[in-house]
C-alpha cells in the first residue's frame, strides 16, 4: 500500500532545532517528513498528494508536553487518557508524558503497560508514561528503574511530590545515571512548604492564608544541586518559580553541572495579585509569585536558563475547587491554553518566536530523547499548524478537557492551533480558521 502524500503550502515554517524561519511547503509521506524549504512552494510534487493550504500561519513542530496528569486509572471523572489525548490536540500538543501519580501510583510495570496500552487505544496524539521514582511516590523505597525503562518508562518521577530524603534521592541519581534515564524532581522542601496554600509575603498575611515560603524552592533546589555534584548525574527541576531558584539554578549550569529546568505558564503570566478575593482556580503548584519573582521567570527563559515550558496540566473537579481557598485543591488544567499563553512572551517582546518554540519542541524531545521535535527529512510528521496573530478569550465553557479548573478565564490572549498532525495524519483542525478557540 502507498503512503499517503501531503504538501502543507503557504506557510511560515518554524523550526527551533535548525534555527529556520523562512515561508515555504512542508511535505510528508506516510508518517515522516519527506522534504521541506522555499523551492517546494512552487515545485510540481506529482502523484497522488494532497494538498494543504496553511494560508501563511506558522508550521512548527508539534509541542511536546512533559508534565500531564491524566488522572486514569482512579481518577476518570477528573481526566482520562482519551479526553486529555483530545484537548492535547486541540492546543496543538502531539506528544505528552503522563505523570505516574494515579491511583494506583503508576510503580510497576503492569501499571506502566496499562496507561501505555489505553493510549495505544484511545489516544489521539503520542502519551509517553511516566514512571514513580519511588513506591507510592512515598520517598522512601525506590522502584525498578531498569525494569520500568526496558516497559516504556521515558522519565522517572513523584510528580509535584518532591523526593525529599537525601539518602534516597542520592541513589535515585546514581540509578539514573547509569540506566541513562531521566529523573524529574520537584523543587519544594515539604516541611517548609507543610500547610501553605499560596506564596508567603504580605498578599498571603492580607488575605490570612498559610504561606509557601519561596527559600523552600530555594533550599530544594540547592540539595539537589549538590547531589548531582557528588553522583555526576543529570536531573530537570521540573518547574522552578522564584528569582532566587533561577539565580541558583543559573549557576550551576555555568558550572557544567548536567542539570535542566523547566516552567510552568502560570508562574510567567500570572502572579499572586491574581488569587484575588480568593479565587480557588488559581491555587496552584508551585504557586503564583511575586512580579519581580514572576518576571524573572520570564528573563530565564530568554536568556536558556529555562529549558522547557509544560502546562503542568492537572485536572479537579468542582467540588475539590468550590471550596474555601484553604482546603480547595492545588493545580489547574493547562493543555488547551499552553501555546497561547507561550506565545504571549513573544508578543510582549520579552522572548524570540523560536526561543519560546524551543522551550516547547526539540528541548523537551531531547530531554526525552524523542525523534520529534524537528523539521527534517525523516523526522516524525508530528506538526502544528497555528494562527500567531488572532485574539480570543478564554472561555471555560468551551474547554475540552474534562475538568474546567483554568485559572485563565476570561482572559484576553493571542494565538491558537489550527491544525494538529500526529504521524502524518490531522488529529485536529479549527472548524473555521480565525474563529475564536474552540469553534
Amino acid at each position: 500500500m502507498a503512503r499517503r502524500r501531503r504538501l502543507y503550502t503557504n506557510a511560515r515554517l518554524l523550526d527551533p532545532a535548525t534555527g529556520l524561519d523562512v515561508k515555504g511547503a512542508l511535505l510528508t509521506e506516510g508518517a515522516r517528513i519527506l522534504d521541506l524549504g522555499p523551492r517546494l512552494a512552487n515545485s510540481s510534487i506529482g502523484g497522488e498528494t494532497e494538498t494543504i493550504d496553511c494560508q501563511g500561519h506558522c508550521l512548527s513542530p508539534g509541542l511536546i508536553d512533559m508534565h500531564v496528569w491524566l488522572r486514569e486509572p482512579g481518577a476518570e471523572h477528573q481526566e482520562t487518557i482519551a479526553t486529555g489525548a483530545r484537548a492535547a490536540a486541540a492546543g496543538g500538543v502531539t506528544t505528552l508524558v503522563a505523570m505516574p501519580n494515579t491511583d494506583p501510583v503508576v510503580d510497576e510495570v503492569a501499571l506502566l503497560e496499562f496507561v501505555a496500552r489505553r493510549a495505544a487505544e484511545n489516544a489521539v496524539v503520542r502519551v509517553l508514561p511516566a514512571a514513580a521514582a519511588t513506591k507510592g511516590t512515598q520517598g522512601k523505597e525506590m522502584t525498578e528503574f531498569g525494569l520500568l525503562a526496558q516497559a516504556g518508562a521515558v522519565a522517572f518521577t513523584d510528580g509535584e511530590r518532591p523526593i525529599a530524603d537525601s539518602r534516597v534521592m542520592r541513589r535515585a541519581l546514581s540509578y539514573a545515571t547509569i540506566f541513562d534515564l531521566l529523573l524529574m524532581q520537584a523543587c519544594e522542601e515539604p516541611s517548609l512548604a507543610r500547610d501553605g496554600v499560596m506564596n508567603e509575603g504580605e498578599v498571603a498575611a492580607r488575605l490570612g492564608l498559610s504561606g509557601i515560603p519561596s527559600v523552600a524552592e530555594t533550599i530544594q533546589l540547592e540539595r539537589d544541586i549538590r547531589l548531582l555534584e557528588l553522583t555526576n548525574s543529570r536531573m530537570h527541576a521540573a518547574h522552578i518559580s522564584t528569582a532566587d531558584a533561577i539565580d541558583v539554578a543559573r549557576r550551576a549550569k555555568a558550572q557544567g553541572l548536567r542539570l535542566t529546568a523547566g516552567a510552568a505558564p502560570h508562574n510567567f503570566a500570572l502572579n499572586e495579585y491574581d488569587i484575588g478575593d480568593y479565587r480557588t482556580f488559581a491555587k496552584v503548584k508551585p504557586p503564583l509569585r511575586r512580579e519581580d519573582d514572576r518576571s524573572a521567570l520570564v528573563d530565564a527563559i530568554a536568556d536558556g536558563t529555562i529549558d522547557t515550558i509544560s502546562s503542568l496540566h492537572m485536572p479537579q473537579d468542582p467540588e475539590s475547587k468550590r471550596l474555601p481557598f484553604a482546603q480547595a485543591e492545588f493545580g489547574a488544567i493547562g493543555l488547551e491554553t499552553l501555546l497561547p499563553m507561550c506565545l504571549g512572551l513573544y508578543h510582549n517582546g520579552r522572548v524570540p518566536l523560536l526561543r519560546v518554540l524551543g522551550c516547547l519542541t526539540i528541548n523537551p524531545a531531547r530531554l526525552l530523547k524523542q525523534e520529534s521535535g524537528r523539521l527534517a527529512p525523516g523526522a516524525p510528521a508530528d506538526l502544528l499548524v497555528f494562527d500567531l496573530d488572532t485574539p480570543w478569550i478564554v472561555d471555560e465553557k468551551k474547554i475540552r478537557s474534562k475538568a474546567k479548573n483554568t485559572p485563565y478565564h476570561g482572559r484576553r490572549v493571542q494565538g491558537h492551533a489550527l491544525r494538529t498532525v500526529v504521524g502524518g495524519e490531522t488529529v485536529f483542525q479549527r472548524k473555521r480558521e480565525g474563529a475564536p478557540v474552540n469553534a
